[in-house]
């Protein structure tokens, strides 16, 4: 498969496994807390008040140019381990610990008015949401790249 073409691939399988976190946002307590978290950031405001729409759009072009990124770390881990099965596992358990730690270091921490109580409900969110987002894109990414 050429890469632009793999690329593509992992920007659709993005979108795919954004609406797959989607479903899981609806079902956990604080699921829908980070986009506002990160809303809340991006404005200076709090992640109740932080503008929903906002939100909306930074969930979704961060979810859709994860699966670009999570290609790049496939490239990445198919250059060493070589491409196919070992290479998608090994780039979904590195994409893993970057999307935990940069909301949970970066974004989160800069969030303002959240009580402490809040945190370790909107990490635990983040973390369910971020491990189905990878079940979903792991598979889509990792068999299209074999296939096509």
């Amino acid at each position: 498969m050429s890469v632009p073409l793999l690329f593509l691939v992992g920007i659709v399988a993005g979108v795919v496994a954004t609406l797959a976190m989607d479903r899981v946002m609806d079902r956990v307590d604080e699921g829908w807390t980070p986009p506002h978290v990160a809303s809340g950031v991006l404005t200076d405001t709090h992640p109740d008040q932080s503008p929903e729409r906002l939100a909306s759009v930074v969930h979704y072009v961060a979810g859709t140019l994860s699966g670009a990124l999570f290609v790049w770390l496939l490239l990445a881990a198919g250059s060493v381990v070589g491409p196919g099965a070992l290479a998608a596992v090994l780039a979904g358990v590195v994409m893993y610990p970057l999307m935990i730690g940069f909301f949970a270091l970066v974004v989160l921490p800069r969030s303002t008015g959240l009580p402490r109580q809040r945190l370790g409900r909107i990490r635990r969110a983040w973390a369910i949401e971020a491990a189905v987002y990878l079940l979903v894109l792991v598979p889509l990414v990792g068999i299209a790249a074999v296939v096509l």
